[in-house]
This record gives structure tokens, sequence and C-alpha cells, in this order.
């Protein structure tokens, strides 16, 4: 085995490589024959050149501050072709009974007649909407877009972590780490028969187009709205719009009239019929949102209740990627599509619910708490690694706001060899597919993004938190063919029923959200 394994000793969690010490899995061997013959030394090198590359490209994000390349690690994240079907068709159900609940919310509420989920759920949700009630979306597609958090537990099985619905980030980094890759190790990829990644611009396109209202013409137009510059996924936002042949917007390059959306240009105004939003709801329009927001473009939300633009992903989304919803998506499943569940959740706690509050203060050392409007990991406390004012603090907080919390069995998410130093030590990592729905099917993107907790033990492995990344590899049983998009079936028709009573409260956010 090659030196930089020599000090390799598996975690307390399932290795995607090492059966055990000395075996390796089947999918990993020829990664592992092409790592051998490399000297650590060497290794180190090819990754600070990558380092620099990223850096030449624009290929960074901030952290603490600061814009740093990219963190790629030089070791894959391999799923094969029977575990990427079970992937890609999990993700596809989530997302369509996601889909299916958002309808029902923002029309006749039967879910919540029936008793599948309380009302309070709803009514309580910073994110809901009452605006998003007189939008009628293109085909029924209110999530365009979607990222779907998953990782693997002890026993080797995939659980669904959270949902990711509203403004989901982070493929920009699956196309660059792909590409940084096939440099790295070409011959792997022919080898290999790694599913390609270099379709989803094309897919994303397709399906904002197909979302286009009724009267737009045979041409739409689609923009990528952006919050500009100093947003921190502005990389993203740029590499999409440029890889689509679209044009990148902020705000004030839109203008609204009569209930249409303009784009400015050195030619005059041309109309806009599909905008691929990158900003939160509460800064997309100062006239229905925060009145104080410079980044969004006054009137948008009135051009799509009246059917003249589509917003993607839609108003109002934020509802279903609450992760006290995340709870009750298996029941919801079993209720609109009349199935199993794929993918298990994660065991959890609802500590609004009565009994569970007093179950979840009892074992708060033994629990992981998230605050249930969070993001890039922010305001996650891991109780067994919490000190005890942390734990105080936690307590105190989901005490005065159950409805704010959701608590969680702790996961020992599974490791993979990470480059550290001249070494490979086993880092904690998570995956993120991302969905597109063009109305007709759901496209799942073959890998999607493995996060890697850099630092040893750490179990949040967002970049926000200082995490990294790998390239996600998925083998096809023979050559690379492209998947074909999973059925998303019509969205469950609903009976008219009344709608429940007022009383939202209203929650203001400090900047535009990525999740």
């Amino acid at each position: 085995m090659a030196d930089i394994f020599d000090a390799y000793a598996l975690a307390d969690a399932w290795d995607e490589m090492f059966v055990r010490p000395g075996e390796v899995r089947t999918a990993y061997e020829p990664v592992l024959a092409a790592l051998q013959p490399i000297e650590p030394s060497e290794l180190r090198f090819r990754a600070d050149q990558m380092a620099r590359a990223f850096t030449d490209r624009g290929v960074t994000y901030a952290f603490a501050g600061e814009e740093r390349p990219w963190p790629l690690d030089l070791v894959p994240r391999i799923l094969d072709a029977l575990e990427w079907d079970l992937l890609r068709r999990g993700v596809a159900q989530r997302v369509r009974a996601l889909e299916a609940y958002l309808a029902d919310a923002y029309g006749h509420a039967r879910a919540f007649e029936d008793g599948v989920v309380p009302w309070r759920l709803l009514l309580g949700s910073p994110h809901f909407h009452r605006a998003a009630h007189a939008v009628e979306p293109p085909g029924g597609v209110r999530i365009h877009v979607a990222g779907i958090d998953l990782v693997r537990d002890e026993a080797g099985a995939f659980r669904v972590l959270e949902d990711n619905v509203r403004v989901p980030s982070g493929v920009s980094y699956v196309i660059e780490n792909r590409r940084a890759m096939t440099r790295i190790f070409p011959s792997l990829f022919a080898e290999q028969h790694v599913l390609p990644v270099d379709g989803y611009a094309g897919r994303l396109l397709a399906a904002l187009r197909a979302a286009a209202p009724g009267g737009a013409a045979s041409d739409p137009r689609v923009v990528v709205l952006t919050p500009g510059p100093s947003n921190a996924a502005y990389f993203e936002h740029a590499l999409l719009a440029r890889l689509m042949g679209v044009q990148l917007v902020e705000g004030h390059d839109l203008v609204c009239r009569s209930n249409r959306v303009w784009m400015r240009t050195t030619r005059g105004e041309v109309p806009v019929h599909v905008v691929y939003r990158r900003l939160d709801d509460d800064f997309l329009d100062p006239l229905h949102f925060r009145p104080d927001s410079v980044i969004g473009c006054p009137g948008i939300l009135n051009a799509a209740i009246a059917g003249n633009v589509t917003l993607a992903n839609a108003v109002g989304n934020g509802i279903a990627d609450d992760k006290l919803l995340y709870t009750y998506v298996p029941d919801l499943i079993r209720y609109y599509l009349g199935e199993e569940p794929v993918l298990p959740n994660v065991e959890s706690y609802r500590p609004d619910e009565p009994g569970q509050l007093e179950a979840v203060l009892d074992q708060l050392d033994q629990l992981v708490v998230k605050p249930v409007d969070g993001a890039g990991g922010q305001g996650i406390v891991i109780g067994p690694k919490a000190d005890k004012k942390t734990l105080e603090r936690t307590r105190k907080a989901v005490a005065a706001d159950p409805r704010g919390f959701i608590a969680q069995r702790p996961v020992a998410l599974s490791t993979s060899p990470t480059l550290s130093g001249e070494r490979m030590a086993p880092r904690h990592i998570d995956l993120r597919p991302f969905a597109v729905n063009d109305g007709d099917g759901i496209w799942v993107l073959p890998g999607g993004l493995t996060r890697v907790a850099l630092q040893e033990g750490n179990l949040i492995v967002n970049s926000s938190q200082g995490g990294g990344s790998k390239d996600t590899w998925v083998l096809a049983e023979g050559p690379a063919e492209r998947p074909e998009p999973v059925g998303a079936g019509p969205i469950p028709a609903v009976a008219p029923r009344r709608l429940g009573p007022d009383g939202t409260r209203a929650v203001v956010a400090e900047g535009a959200q990525q999740q």
C-alpha cells in the first residue's frame, strides 16, 4: 500500500474506501492503484497546483472574510450503479412529495385538514408567504432545482439529512471538481466509465425554458438574478449563466412595468420571461417583502402573480425545507404518492410536540440540535461534543422556542480518505445530489457535491464552516450513458377545502440565503 496510507486508521464509522484495514472496496481498487505509485510529496504538490489553478480561474469561496481557492481533495468519492439507482429514485421521490406539499399548502390544504401535518407547522413558518397563494406556476412546478442532503450512517445505509428547495447552491463546484479531476486522473475515467456531469447546464436551461408562462414567445428569455459580486456564491451564478448562454443580471438591471419584467440593455429594454433567481424571498421584491432591499426588483412578484414571468425557484418554497417539515416528509410521501420512502430520514424529535420537548431537554448532551431555518451549518449544536455552557444556552433557546428547533440522533457520517499534509486520514463526508424538474420528469445529476469536514472528527461539512469537497464518481454498468429522467407524474389532485386561520409570524432575514 502507498506510504500515504501507512497511518490510515479507520474511524468509528463506515469507510467509503476500505472494508477493514488493508481491504479495499472493489470500486476503489483502480483509484488505489493510481495513487500507490505517487510519492506523498508529489501528491501534495499536485494538490497545491490545483489550488493555485482554482485561484487563477476564480474558483473560490468566502471563509472567515477571506477569498480562498475551492478546497478539492484528490481522492474521489465513488458510487456504484446500484447505489446510484437507489439514490436517484429516492431523491426524485422526495422532490415529487415536496412539490405536492407546496401545491397543497398554497392551494386547498388537504394534508392539514386531514391531520397529516399540523396547521402550526405552516402558519409558524417564517417562509410562509400568503402572496404565493396567487401564483399559478406553469406546469405546476415550484421546485425547478433541489439539493437533497444525504449521509451514509454507521451501517452503510443512506439517509436524508435535509432538503434544500429555496436557492440550493454548490452545483458549480460539482462541474469544476470534475474538470480538475479529469486533468489529474484522465485514464481512470475511461477505465471506470464515470457518468458525466457536463449536461447539467443544458438540463437546467431546458427546464427553465419549459417553465416560461403560456403567453411567452416561442423563444423565451431566461436570466439569472444574482445579489451581486459580494455574494459568496457569485462564482456559481456567473458560471451557470455562462454555461446556459443567458444574461447574468442584478436587480437594477430589471424593471417592472404593467406587470411585466424587462431587462435594460444598451439597445433598449427587452422582455424577460423566466428569472432563475439566486436571492432569498425577503430580498426579492421590496414591494412585498423587505422594503429596504436594494438587490431585488420592485414589482417582480406582481408580474409573477399576473402570469407574465416565472420565478425559479418559486416564492414561498421555504416552507418545504423548514427542518421541522423534514420530519413529516416520510408521511407526506405515503400521503401524496401512496409509496413507501425510498430513503429514510435520520431519527428526529419535534420539540414543539407534547412530551418531546422534555425528552429533548433530558438528553440534550446526546442529540444534535438544529434551528429549523438554519443554513450553512450555522446554529447546529452537537450535544456529545458541546461544552456545558453551550448546552445550557441551547437548553434555554429550545425551551423558549420549541417550534424553532429539531433534534436528531447523532450520525457518525461515513468517512473517506482525505489528504492531510502528505498522508491520508479519514474525514467525514456527506452528499448533495441536485435534481432538475422540467414538469415532465425529474432528472438527478449523476453524483452531486460530496462535502468533507477537513478537521479530524468534525461532523459539520459546510464550506462556510471550513469544509472541503470531493469529486463524486457514479459508475455506469457499461459505457457512460446519460440516465433518463425519473418520471415525476402528475401532482395528486386535492379537493377544495377552506384555508386555515391567519396568524403567521414575521421573521426578518439578515442576508441573501445560501443553502
